[in-house]
C-alpha cells in the first residue's frame, strides 16, 4: 500500500495569494540588498541572490539563477534545524563543504529560521559576491591560482547569530582578510539587513495564513513545479539515452580544451512513472587553473526547470526542478566535481559553457533551446592611483562585461547581455568610481552568429587608463571553441583584449592570464564574443539584415558574404541579392568554425 493522502489545507485562490506573498518577500529582499550594499558587484552589478525555503529547509522560491542546488543542508549537518531558535543567523561560504552549494569563495550565504508561536515555519537565504576575501591577488579570483586556498577565506558553516547576539569576532577575522574591509563590512551589513527583512516578512505571512496553510501551500506549489518540469521532459526527450558534448578552451595554465560530456536518460521504471537519470561523469578531469566549477547535483535540475518554466510569471522557482531529475551522477576528480583543493574562482566560465550544453542536450533531442551563448567576460584591474591630494591609493576594479547570447528557434538572440538579472556598469558610475576613462562602449559588429535569426552581440569597452600602474587579469573563453550554432545559424564570433591597438605598442593579452602590466595613457580594448545564429543565413529576410547593416550589428561585408544580401549603405540591392541567394550554401546540423553534424 502507498503512503495516505496527505491533507489538502490551502484551496487554489489561496496558493496563488501566498506565492505572489513570497515571491514579492523575495524581491524586496533583493531591492533592499541592492540600495543598502557598499562594493560595485553587488550594488551596480546585481551579483546576489536571495531564497525562502519551506520549514525543511526546501526551496520555496528562489531568483532565476540557475547554478544553485541544496543551499540549506550544508548547515544542517552542523546544526540541526530543531536546534536553532528565534533569532539564529548562519554563515558560509565553503564551497567544497557545502558540495557546491556555493561554487567560488567569494559568496558569502546567510540562513536563517523563521519562527511563529514557538514553530518553525521557513528558513530565509541571501548570498552575495564580496570583491575581496584575501588570497593571491586583490579581488581573490585569478586566472593565476592552483587550490583554493589562494583564492581567500574559507567559512564553513557558522552561527554567525546566536538568539540575537552576534559574534563579533568572526565577522572581525573575516573582514581582516579583506584588502578592502570597509567594503566588506558595509556588504556584510546590508546581507544581514537583507535576510532580516525577509525574515520579518515571512513571519508577516504566517502570521495572516497560519502555520498549516503556509505550508500547504509551498508544498503544492513545489509539486505543481515538480509535475510541469517532468511532463515537459516527457515532451522533449523520447525512451532512450540522449548525449551532447561542449567545450571550454583552456584553464590559464597551458591545458586544455576541457569537454563537458552530457547524457540524459529517460526510461520506465516498474512504478509506472518514468526515470530521468542524468549523468556527466565522462566530462574530462579536472583542471589545474581555476575553471573547475563544482556542481551541485540540483544545478541540471534547476537548470533545466528555469528553461521549462520559460519566464511563466505564475510558476515560481523552486526545488521542483531538481526534484523532477530522479539520480544525478558526477564523478570525483572531473572538471564538474574536482577534488578539494581544486581552484574554483573561475568556475563561471565553465558554469556558463555546462548552461550552453544543457540547451545543446535539449535540442539533440528535439526541443527548441537556443543556440550556445558566449561567457560573459571578466577583467580584473588592480593598482594605485593618484588622489587629488598627491597621495597613492590602491583601487580594484572588477568588470564583469556582457555577451551575446544564441538565437532561439523563433527570435534573435539577446545582445550585450552579462547573466540573467546581472547588469553591465555604466560609463558614468566607471569614470566616477575608478581611475579610467571610458573612450568607447558599443556593440561589436558581426559578432552575432549568422542564421535566420542572428546571435546576440558582444560588447566593446575601450578604456583610458588613468591609474599610475595596474595589473589586468583577463577571463575570455569560447576562442578556439566559439558558441555553436545551429540548424544552419553559424557560431558566434570570439573576444580579445588588446592594449593600445593600432599603434606600435599594441599587445594582445591570453585570453584567460593574470600580470599583465599596464600604464597611464594606456587604452585597454576588449571585446566580448556572440551567440550562435539559428537557421540558414540565407533564410532571412533581406530587410531585416540591412536593418542590423544600418544599427551597426552586421557589417555590409558579412551581409554579403553570410547573408547573401547586397546593400548600398541605404537599401538591398535586390537584384544582386536574389543571384547571390540563387546559390545556396549546404549547412548542417551544427555549426561551430565549420558545418558538422555533431558537436565533439
Amino acid at each position: 500500500m502507498g503512503a495516505p493522502p496527505i491533507p489538502v489545507v490551502c484551496d487554489s485562490v489561496t496558493i496563488e495569494i501566498v506565492r505572489g506573498a513570497i515571491r514579492a518577500t523575495q524581491a524586496e529582499m533583493e531591492a533592499l540588498l541592492e540600495r543598502t550594499a557598499i562594493s560595485a558587484f553587488i550594488r551596480e552589478k546585481k551579483d546576489f541572490y536571495t531564497g525562502l525555503f519551506d520549514a525543511d529547509g526546501v526551496m520555496a522560491v528562489g531568483s532565476n539563477v540557475p547554478i544553485f542546488g541544496d543551499m540549506t543542508s550544508p548547515v544542517f549537518r552542523d546544526f540541526p534545524p530543531d536546534t536553532m531558535r528565534e533569532g539564529d543567523l548562519y554563515w558560509y561560504n565553503d564551497c567544497y563543504g557545502s558540495r557546491g552549494a556555493v561554487s567560488h569563495s567569494n559568496d558569502q550565504v546567510l540562513l536563517a529560521p523563521v519562527f511563529h508561536q514557538g514553530r518553525r515555519c521557513a528558513f530565509v537565504m541571501c548570498w552575495a559576491h564580496f570583491a575581496d576575501i584575501g588570497g593571491l591577488r586583490a579581488g581573490s579570483i585569478s586566472p593565476d591560482t592552483t587550490d583554493i586556498f589562494q583564492e581567500g577565506i574559507m567559512i564553513p558553516p557558522t552561527k554567525l547569530i546566536d538568539a540575537g547576539r552576534t559574534n563579533e569576532a568572526a565577522l572581525a577575522i573575516f573582514h581582516r582578510n579583506s584588502r578592502f574591509p570597509s567594503q566588506s563590512l558595509g556588504d556584510m551589513r546590508a546581507l544581514m539587513a537583507s535576510n532580516a527583512l525577509g525574515v520579518r516578512r515571512v513571519e508577516e505571512i504566517v502570521a495572516r495564513f497560519g502555520a498549516d496553510v503556509v505550508a500547504d501551500a509551498l508544498r503544492q506549489l513545489l509539486a505543481r513545479t515538480r509535475r510541469l518540469v517532468r511532463a515537459k521532459l516527457a515532451e522533449t526527450f523520447a525512451y532512450g539515452t540522449h548525449h551532447f558534448t561542449d567545450a571550454i578552451d583552456a584553464d590559464g595554465h597551458g591545458h586544455g580544451p576541457f569537454r563537458i560530456r552530457f547524457a540524459l536518460t529517460r526510461e520506465p521504471a516498474a512504478d509506472g512513472e518514468d526515470r530521468f537519470i542524468f549523468d556527466a561523469t565522462a566530462s574530462d578531469d579536472q583542471a589545474v587553473g581555476p575553471v573547475n566549477f563544482l556542481m551541485n547535483p540540483g544545478v541540471p535540475g534547476m537548470a533545466l526547470g528555469l528553461y521549462y518554466l520559460g519566464g511563466d510569471p505564475s510558476q515560481v522557482c523552486n526545488a521542483g526542478g531538481p526534484q523532477a531529475i530522479d539520480e544525478v551522477r558526477l564523478r570525483e576528480g572531473s572538471l564538474l566535481w574536482p577534488r578539494f583543493p581544486a581552484p574554483l574562482g573561475m568556475r563561471g566560465l565553465t558554469m556558463m559553457r555546462v548552461l550552453a550544453a544543457l540547451n545543446g542536450l535539449i535540442n539533440v533531442a528535439g526541443g527548441g533551446a537556443p543556440a550556445a551563448h558566449s561567457a560573459y567576460v571578466i577583467a580584473l584591474m588592480r593598482g594605485t592611483y593618484r588622489t587629488s591630494e598627491g597621495t597613492l591609493e590602491p583601487f580594484l576594479l572588477a568588470d564583469g562585461i556582457g555577451v551575446g547570447y544564441g538565437a532561439r528557434p523563433t527570435a534573435d538572440g539577446i545582445d550585450a547581455v552579462y547573466f540573467v538579472a546581472q547588469e553591465n556598469y555604466p560609463v558614468e558610475f566607471l569614470e566616477a568610481g575608478y581611475p579610467v576613462r571610458l573612450r568607447a562602449y558599443g556593440i561589436v559588429a558581426d559578432s552575432g552568429g549568422a542564421g535566420r535569426y542572428r546571435g546576440g552581440c558582444g560588447i566593446v569597452r575601450e578604456y583610458e587608463v588613468l591609474a599610475e600602474q595596474a595589473v589586468l587579469a583577463v577571463r575570455i573563453d569560447s576562442v578556439k571553441n566559439p558558441p555553436w550554432g545551429m540548424a544552419g545559424g553559424m557560431s558566434g564570433g570570439v573576444g580579445r583584449a588588446v592594449v593600445n591597438p593600432g599603434t606600435l605598442d599594441e599587445r594582445r593579452f591570453e585570453p584567460l592570464s593574470d600580470g599583465n602590466p599596464l600604464t597611464r595613457g594606456d587604452i585597454l580594448r576588449i571585446e566580448t564574443g556572440g551567440g550562435g545564429g539559428h537557421g540558414h543565413p540565407f533564410d532571412r529576410p533581406a530587410a531585416d539584415v540591412l536593418e542590423d547593416v544600418l544599427g551597426g550589428f552586421v557589417s555590409a561585408d558579412a551581409a554579403r558574404r553570410l547573408y547573401g544580401v547586397v546593400t548600398d549603405g541605404r537599401a538591398v540591392d535586390e537584384a544582386a541579392t536574389r543571384t547571390l541567394r540563387a546559390d545556396r550554401p549546404a549547412v548542417r546540423s551544427f555549426h561551430r568554425n565549420e558545418y558538422v553534424d555533431a558537436i565533439i
